[in-house]
């Protein structure tokens, strides 16, 4: 009621219904983590199309195998990524800088991050400020050119009116370190001495380092060891724990013919296991390095791979044979191999989008854009010798074309009997707890009573009800289809006592038709008088 009824008359109060609608979280916010041409280095930025990335990463690149696994994910349906650049390297050493003179001293830019791309920095200054009398002003005009020394700007950017002096408002170090997508202040210049006026290059025409400039460095090849990365230090794949949400991770070979050894695929499924998201594993490129042996290395490599993931976290794996043969368009459009699973994780964001997340990825509608072909070509009684160990088959057939034709996770082998055997399912199953999750927020620290428990499964209950009328579940009746439990029963008076509110949702899922089976009889004899 109101808080002071002081005069006669009519009151008027909003009272709260109760009702907290709980949303949906994405199902298909890829995570990319690998080598690149540029852009920052272990943290998650995302990018929403091929160009986006090749703006801030640098777009395809031969050594880059991220880059191709990212344009893949694009072409095929996919729509959100999270990418993650690695580098192996001494990274202040392989950041280019720029040396703007002052009269005694410098003022030292460095590119945004590091690699060669930065040996195409050109840094232009001049003092034609608002306030021509304040010597500490000056404009700065950045411009990344189409090669080192050369004339053709590919991207600039203008900074007007920036001082050296640290208490002026348009501080040049705080300007750059906070606008510019090109440049950073290593060393800031004395407080009293702007930079002169002109124009320094990081490189020479020939590529050779001015004397205002350091090159920069592409680094080396990346190992394992940048991928698995450190906690503490958020690096490699724990950089995601910088982003609010990812639901698939894909981490391509470290080379286009390599292969990431078991122990990086261990700690990537157990960190998905942490993050509820489902790693998306490509088939090591030696399974069909041999095409007459391939199918039995397949099975043996594939539960070879399950018992260094473990059982466990085996659950939100899934593992794509073989690899993809498509055109390369860095080198004149000839065929090459990649690993699937940026094509992979675009079907899936896709078939999300069309169908939701409780459909299969796989059959007639999960279909590759721009393949040629597979690293091996298989037949039905192969596929049989697989898909019962849990591996998903990439397959070919006449009109489909090239398709995929498989949808169980690394702990769907038939003897294991796991529950999560199906992609679809663990995908749904997360999906529900993430929403969950975040949908419950606000119970925590509300009284621990029958109110507070009717709300629950008032809001989970149209949850999970506007799910079913989508056909997420089995059944012909929300009896059938899912429950939502809270009340004496779920939360005992201890409970209570210990602060806690038990919650118990379950669930029916719909399994994919993996195997049909027609009946054919025929019928003699039988004449209709």
């Amino acid at each position: 009621m109101p808080a002071n009824l002081s005069y006669p008359g009519v009151y008027i109060e909003e009272v709260p219904s109760g009702v907290r609608s709980i949303t949906g979280v994405a199902t298909s916010i890829t995570a990319f983590v690998g080598r690149a041409l540029r852009g920052p280095v272990n943290d998650p930025v995302r990018v929403q199309s091929f160009a986006e990335y090749s703006r801030l990463f640098g777009g395809l690149w031969q050594p880059s195998t991220l880059s191709y696994a990212a344009l893949q994910f694009f072409q095929h349906g996919g729509s959100d990524a999270l990418i993650v650049r690695v580098f192996n390297g001494d990274i202040a050493a392989s950041t280019a800088t720029l040396e703007l003179e002052t009269a005694t001293g410098s003022l030292l830019l460095e590119a945004a991050s590091p690699g060669t791309w930065g040996n195409r920095l050109r840094a232009t200054v001049d003092h034609a400020t608002r306030d021509t009398s304040d010597l500490l002003l000056f404009n700065l005009l950045i411009e990344e050119l189409d090669r080192p020394g050369g004339s053709a700007t590919v991207a600039s950017e203008e900074f007007r009116n920036v001082s050296v002096d640290p208490l002026s408002p348009r501080f040049v170090n705080t300007v750059l370190n906070e606008q510019s997508a090109l440049v950073s202040v290593r060393t800031a210049a004395p407080a009293d001495e702007s930079p002169n006026n002109g124009t320094v290059s990081v490189a020479n025409p020939d590529g050779t380092a001015s004397a205002a400039g350091t090159l920069g460095s592409d680094g080396v090849a990346i190992t394992d060891g940048q991928i698995t990365g450190n906690r503490d230090q958020r690096t490699g794949i724990f950089a995601l724990e910088d982003a609010d949400l990812f639901n698939l991770m894909c981490i391509p070979p470290l080379t286009r013919d390599g292969d990431l050894v078991a122990a990086t695929w261990a700690a990537a499924a157990s960190y998905c296991q942490e993050r509820r998201a489902l790693l998306v594993i490509d088939s090591p490129a030696l399974w069909t390095a041999n095409q007459s042996t391939a199918i039995a290395t397949a099975g043996t490599g594939v539960n070879a791979l399950r018992a260094a993931v473990g059982n466990d976290d085996a659950i939100n794996a899934a593992v794509y044979f073989p690899r993809l043969r498509m055109p390369d368009p860095l080198s004149e459009n000839r065929i090459a191999d990649f690993a699937p699973c940026g094509a992979v994780a675009g079907i899936m964001a896709r078939t999300d989008v069309q169908r939701g997340v409780w459909k299969a990825p796989a059959g007639l509608a999960a279909s590759f854009s721009g393949v040629q072909g597979f690293t091996y070509t298989m037949t039905d009684p192969q596929n049989g010798v697989l898909n019962p160990v849990g591996l998903n088959c990439l397959r070919t057939f006449p009109v489909a074309g090239h398709l995929v034709w498989g949808a169980r996770t690394l702990a769907g082998a038939d003897l294991l009997a796991s529950e999560w055997k199906y992609v679809p399912v663990r995908r749904l199953a997360l999906f529900l707890e993430e929403s969950l999750f975040r949908g419950t927020q606000w119970v925590v620290f509300e009284p621990n009573h029958e109110p507070l428990w009717a709300q629950i499964r008032l809001n989970i209950g149209a949850f999970m009800q506007d799910l079913f009328r989508q056909g997420a579940f089995q059944g012909s009746s929300p009896r059938d289809a899912y429950f939502v439990k809270c009340d004496r029963e779920t939360t005992t008076q201890s409970d209570i006592n210990r602060g806690v509110v038990n919650i118990l949702v379950g669930f029916a899922p719909l399994k994919p038709a993996e195997f049909v089976v027609i009946k054919l009889q025929q019928m003699a004899g039988q004449i209709d008088v």
